[in-house]
């Protein structure tokens, strides 16, 4: 049978990597082609990338291209010549009726894409795919009640999946093609150029005197590279392979080192101004300006950063881990990587002052090889620049044809009317009471999650549930006004809380068993048994939770920024008691009724005084911010006074 040793297609499969960067850099930044062609070609190219890279199943030679994944690579090209060819025909000469081979171009489009995402994220999400499909065809008709679906011709379910922006190449794809694509592109310079190794450098210089100092260095770092990856496994991968050694030497046991890798690198998809794909899809579902997205966004990662720090603190006191000694020099770390700083700055710059992410990313992506030219060891040549623009496609091939092949779904999800649906379950279930529906959308995402990766999971709860979070957080008045077609500007706070929910607990499946591949990767650096590394990164990362509720539940999303700024200061305090409750240690270990105090002191930080029924004698802070100040406070105090007797 004829094959191909993979070896022979390493320079092909270099070279036609960098062309699908550039391809995509030029169309980003100069245009050419309509929104449907260009997401056409983008599934294309990267799906024929990916049928010569990802072999058939996990028992096959890795070393092997057989002759059957180059003819999948060749047809994947045809989805886009083919609209290229004959889409101004099919509304020419045939006034919008599918003809033979639009039909057949039409099923081999959504044939491919539900191999090429079998063959890189597995069975759940194909699984998906084909249920969606199944259910508008045929399930539909056979099923009655709230679910019940009249159905769809064949032809017609085809037309909507391959011709228009509702399927494979509408507003999902346009986001994989656009942001994401090069996002993850400027990801790949930054990394190209040194930027990893600069992140590592820098954060053990200002966090390895703390103590636990290896521990502070693995959240500062995973932040701050969470800031270029937007990806929890590249993070993992990238920083753990440094950090999860370095904290075992400091003193930290293997599946403690792990956790905190992998809880530190969770955040890297909610750490400004990247925050992974899901950030892009947000703006575009919401219409909320990306630029809003990340600026509400600050604080709450930092709360959720701080918590992890928090934990490590306490950890470290409570096994007698010493400050880490590493004769590291701030200063010759800032002069040689300060040209880092360009870009970043380049990028954020850009946005605040109105261009679109898309332009600002290929700009900074020119910033960052202009800016390398600073140093000495590290410019950027013509190899480096090769070697970025292949890592960018090649690192863009899963979430590319994932994103592609989720349009089926949330497609499939919009022409049902599916999505209304089960809102109105929620609304249902839920009682009217918020916290049951966060509960319900919590457990939702853990299921969805053991199968679908964040965004994917991301997306299909935003879909079906966030109008029914938006519904539960808006007053009666509101809500009526909204509802009779009123613009009100409060609401799009409220929208944009409802779905940074969601997005947040869709990132608990990078860390909660079963399924939870960041503490996986974590797991095979430390060598310690993936399912005790989850349940130990699900523990310190509980700020996935805790953030949500406070989304719901204060005004640190839509609130004016002097709310947010004291939610955000009292809640950092409730972190540090939330964290001592839940390690029962401080300077010693808690009594029964210390450890309850620091509990209610968390509980009445991050609450409201609404929350609670009462009324406010304040009219900045809460009466409930205030008595849990002192309550912390006194029991801090009386817990000290106990060492000393």
């Amino acid at each position: 049978m004829f094959s191909v040793k993979k070896t022979k297609l390493k320079k092909f499969l270099y070279v036609y990597a960098i062309a699908i960067s550039i391809f995509h850099f030029y169309v980003n930044i100069v245009g050419g082609l309509s929104d449907l062609w260009f997401n056409a070609a983008h599934f294309s190219f990267l799906a024929s990338l990916g049928f010569l890279t990802y072999r058939v199943s996990k028992h096959s030679d890795d070393e092997i291209v057989p002759f059957y994944d180059i003819l999948l690579a060749i047809l994947a090209l045809i989805p886009f010549f083919y609209l290229m060819g004959f889409e101004e025909s099919l509304y020419q000469d045939a006034n919008g009726t599918m003809r033979f081979w639009d039909l057949n171009v039409s099923v081999l489009s959504i044939m491919l894409s539900i191999e090429i995402v079998r063959r890189t994220t597995g069975w759940i999400i194909p699984v998906i795919m084909l249920t969606a499909i199944g259910y508008i065809l045929y399930f539909g008709k056979l099923m009655s009640g709230v679910f019940a679906f009249g159905g769809m011709t064949v032809s017609r379910f085809l037309y909507r999946m391959y011709f228009t922006s509702e399927g494979l190449f509408g507003s999902i794809a346009t986001i994989s093609a656009t942001y994401v694509f090069m996002f993850i592109l400027f990801a790949a310079f930054l990394l190209k150029s040194g930027a990893g190794d600069f992140i590592v450098d820098l954060s053990t210089a200002l966090t390895s005197r703390f103590r636990g100092g290896a521990g502070h260095v693995a959240v500062f770092s995973s932040a701050l590279m969470g800031t270029i990856s937007g990806s929890a496994v590249a993070n993992t991968v990238s920083t753990g392979t440094i950090t999860i050694p370095m904290m075992v030497r400091n003193g930290f046991k293997p599946i403690f080192a792990a956790g905190v890798e992998t809880a530190a690198s969770t955040g890297g998809q909610i750490m400004p101004p990247i925050m992974g794909a899901g950030a892009f899809i947000m703006a575009q579902i919401t219409q909320i300006p990306f630029t809003t997205i990340i600026a509400v966004s600050v604080l709450p990662a930092i709360l959720y950063f701080a918590s992890i720090g928090f934990y490590i603190h306490i950890h470290a006191k409570k096994n007698h881990i010493d400050v880490q000694k590493v004769d590291v020099k701030i200063v010759p770390i800032l002069r040689e990587g300060a040209h880092f700083f360009i870009p970043l700055a380049t990028l954020v710059g850009l946005l605040i002052y109105g261009f679109t992410p898309t332009y600002a990313a290929g700009i900074s992506i020119l910033t960052i090889i202009a800016a390398s030219w600073l140093t000495k060891e590290k410019r950027m040549g013509i190899k480096e620049i090769l070697d970025a623009l292949a890592m960018g496609s090649q690192n863009m091939i899963v979430t590319g044809v994932l994103l592609v092949g989720v349009g089926i779904v949330v497609g499939s999800i919009n022409i049902s009317g599916i999505g209304v649906t089960f809102s109105q379950l929620i609304m249902e279930w839920s009682h009217g009471h918020l916290i049951v529906a966060l509960v319900l959308i919590a457990i939702a995402s853990l299921i969805l999650g053991m199968g679908l990766p964040v965004t994917a999971s991301y997306v299909v709860l935003a879909v079906l549930s966030a109008p029914a979070l938006v519904g539960l957080m808006l007053s009666p008045e509101m809500a009526a006004l909204v509802g009779a077609g009123v613009t009100v500007p409060e609401a799009a706070g409220y929208l944009l809380a409802a779905h940074l929910i969601i997005f947040w607990l869709s990132q608990d499946s990078n860390l909660t068993p079963p399924v939870c591949l960041a503490a996986f990767a974590a797991a095979g650096i430390a060598g310690t048994h993936p399912m005790k590394t989850g349940l130990q990164s699900w523990i310190l990362g509980k700020g996935l939770y805790i953030m949500p509720l406070l989304f719901a539940f204060t005004p640190l999303i839509f609130g004016s920024w002097v709310e947010r700024f004291e939610v955000f200061v009292f809640a950092l305090i409730g972190l540090v008691a939330f964290s001592i409750f839940v390690e029962n240690y401080w300077d010693h270990r808690l009594s029964i009724l210390e450890r309850f105090l620091f509990g209610v002191s968390a509980i009445l930080l991050f609450s409201q005084d609404s929350l609670l029924g009462v009324k406010s004698l304040f009219t900045l802070v809460p009466n409930v911010h205030i008595a849990g100040l002192i309550l912390f406070v006194a029991t801090i105090l009386w817990h000290k006074s106990k060492e000393k007797i």
